[in-house]
């Protein structure tokens, strides 16, 4: 990516820099033919929807239901319907420039109120369960105490969201590419982070679920990267990623505590039942 230097004058007006001062005409330019316009935009692999939903937005739609407490809707999918007509989708994203100035211009979730979500799914996937993309998926997440964790939330959330664009969660991706192979689907569907009372919760859905207590039995209908162990590797590997490259956590470090978690994968599936215990694989 070509880069660019930014500085302030003495009216506070931000002016872009180009690296290079191409004579009149010449084909080969910088990211920028002016200060003011982009003329190239680098693609995202795939376009991602930014959501968003908090008290504030509560009731705008008539009808809609009360704000849930957690950052997952309840079911059936009579629920989630309601639900997400409290919930604002704020804009489409397929360009790094695009992610930048959205990311540049909203509040942090540092300053987001008790009881606000922002989701970040890929385009087309709406951030419920009840989502054909997300209904045999699951999530890895973490729970952070609030008045510890204020300080590094926005930066974490980030580079949750920075991953999640960048296709650098699952390392099946890279690898085929490295290879010279067609690389499998992508298994994120998205990201969310949730400021509450007492605690920050970061979260990665996936659109498929498997764990050393349940392992998906072989289908003819799925390909091998997405069945029985190499599944289980592909869900492991994103939660160590997310723990140690995401969030910078040592890899054998444990975070449970007052108003925190490690970092859990469970089933959507298994979220819905009653009692979860022993049913979450912590890393």
């Amino acid at each position: 990516m070509a880069e660019t230097s930014k500085v302030e004058n003495g009216d506070d007006e931000e002016q872009v820099l180009e690296l290079t001062s191409p004579p009149p005409g010449d084909v080969d330019r910088t990211v920028f033919d002016d200060p003011k316009s982009f003329n190239v935009k680098h693609p995202l692999y795939s376009s991602w929807t930014l959501w968003f939903d908090s008290p504030s937005t509560k009731g705008k739609s008539s009808g809609a239901p009360s704000t849930p407490s957690t950052a997952v809707p309840a079911t059936p999918s009579t629920a989630a319907q309601g639900w997400m007509d409290d919930i604002k989708k704020v804009v489409t994203l397929d360009s790094v420039e695009e992610f930048w100035g959205v990311h540049n211009n909203i509040l942090p979730p540092s300053n987001l109120g008790q009881k606000a979500n922002y989701y970040l799914f890929k385009e087309g996937i709406i951030p419920a369960w009840e989502d054909a993309a997300n209904k045999d998926g699951g999530k890895w997440s973490i729970q952070l105490p609030r008045d510890k964790t204020r300080d590094k939330i926005n930066q974490m959330w980030l580079h949750t969201m920075l991953a999640a664009i960048g296709e650098t969660y699952d390392p099946a991706l890279s690898e085929a590419t490295q290879a010279g192979q067609i690389p499998p689907q992508s298994i994120i569907t998205g990201v969310i982070v949730s400021a509450r009372p007492t605690f920050y919760r970061l979260s990665i859905w996936t659109r498929l679920a498997a764990s050393p207590n349940s392992i998906p039995e072989p289908s003819a209908d799925a390909p091998p990267s997405e069945q029985g162990e190499v599944l289980m590797k592909r869900i492991e590997a994103i939660g160590r990623h997310f723990k140690t490259f995401v969030l910078g956590f040592a890899e054998n470090a444990r975070l449970a505590g007052p108003m925190s978690t490690d970092v859990e994968f469970i089933s959507h599936k298994d979220s819905e039942r009653k009692p979860k215990a022993g049913k979450k694989w912590t890393l």
